[in-house]
């Protein structure tokens, strides 16, 4: 079987406590190319992403001492590197306690290994998207590798833009909807003259409503537009991440329209 090569060294930090598991996802890895490190427990995964600069974090949900949860929540605290979370049983607990602590995408044990890579190679290319973004200006966000915390800003990927409905007060001005701004040179958003630091995955996810403000979007073009979902995904990816943004930049900026799905409040 070929493997598409890694156009330059990645760094890929595996937390697993099942050392046959754990062994075969970093054999799997190796073999598509990204430099992988692992840890067999919470703690020991969190001292090795604090030693480390890496450029994605694959945490099992269950794992002895500090849980894959507690993890992922001490790492997004510090940094905005992307999360992929794996599962045993793809349980709807499992997937929204991930979700809610800050992981991007979630992936279910047994694993495909095709398809973790898939969603790694998502997730890289918002982040490396999201670095570009940082060297854009001054309001600009950290680099999302280990080590960086969650700073001032935001950025993400290339993906949504503005929309002609959008509101701006001129083409190089921020979009605005209420108290809420969307500097789109520097990736940065503001609420109420205040920076509002997002992840790369909830940056992106509000571009896609500014690009139609008032125009309802279903789960499955949320899908493709933010998480690049070539195959049918999971919709509880769409819904816990509303509901990050939403505590971000306000419960009511994000109208839920029963049935159909969200849409952003242009007021």
């Amino acid at each position: 079987m070929s493997h598409s090569p890694v156009p330059s060294t990645v760094s890929v930090l595996v937390v697993e406590d099942d050392a046959v598991i754990r062994r075969a996802v970093q054999l799997a890895l190796e073999r598509y190319g990204y430099e992988v490190s692992v840890a067999e427990d919470g703690l020991g995964g969190l001292e090795a992403y604090r030693a480390g600069q890496h450029d994605l974090l694959i945490l099992d949900v269950m794992l002895p001492g500090l849980d894959g949860i507690g993890l992922c929540r001490r790492i997004r605290d510090e940094s905005l590197v992307p999360i992929l979370m794996m599962s045993a049983r793809g349980d709807a607990l499992d997937v929204v306690s991930g979700l809610e602590a800050g992981a991007d995408d979630y992936v279910v044990k047994p694993v495909d290994i095709g398809i973790m890579v898939a969603r790694i190679r998502v997730l890289l290319r918002r982040a490396t998207f999201h670095r570009g973004a940082a060297g854009a200006g001054a309001d600009a966000g950290p680099s999302p590798r280990s080590g960086s915390g969650p700073g001032s800003a935001s950025g993400a990927g290339s993906g949504p833009g503005p929309g002609p409905d959008a509101d701006s007060g001129s083409e190089d001005g921020p979009l605005v909807f209420g108290d809420l701004a969307i500097d789109l040179r520097g990736l940065t958003v503001r609420r109420a003259g205040a920076i509002v630091p997002l992840t790369p995955t909830e940056l992106r996810l509000l571009l896609a409503f500014a690009e139609h403000p008032g125009i309802v979007l279903d789960r499955r073009r949320l899908l493709r537009e933010v998480w690049d979902y070539g195959w049918e995904g999971d919709t509880r990816v769409v819904d816990l991440c509303v509901v990050r943004l939403r505590k971000k930049i306000g419960a009511d900026r994000i109208k839920t329209v029963r049935g159909f799905g969200y849409k952003l409040d242009r007021s």
